[in-house]
């Protein structure tokens, strides 16, 4: 399927209907894992993608998706406390 990038995806969305959006386009693409905090496996055409959809509902004046990129050897010092460390599925279908 082609090399993946871990990114952390944080939003702040001011209309409840955009934020049911978008919260429902980045559940096909990765685990919500806070109120508004998704982590997300992509590949390079996964994340152009996501990006445009996303653009598609968002009031750019009013809205704001983060995308926080990590590393490899980053992604292996990433702690917890609670639940689990950040793990690519086996199997994804946007």
């Amino acid at each position: 399927m082609g090399e993946t990038r871990f990114y952390i995806v944080a939003y702040d969305i001011s209309s409840d209907k955009r934020r049911n959006k978008v919260h429902k386009i980045l559940s096909g693409f990765g685990a919500w894992t806070q109120y508004s905090l998704f982590e997300l496996f992509l590949t390079d055409k996964e994340y152009i993608l996501l990006q445009e959809k996303l653009e598609k509902v968002l009031d750019a004046e009013k809205d704001s998706v983060r995308f926080y990129p990590l590393c490899a050897a980053c992604l292996k010092q990433v702690e917890t406390v609670g639940s689990e460390l950040p793990k690519e599925p086996k199997v994804f279908i946007a």
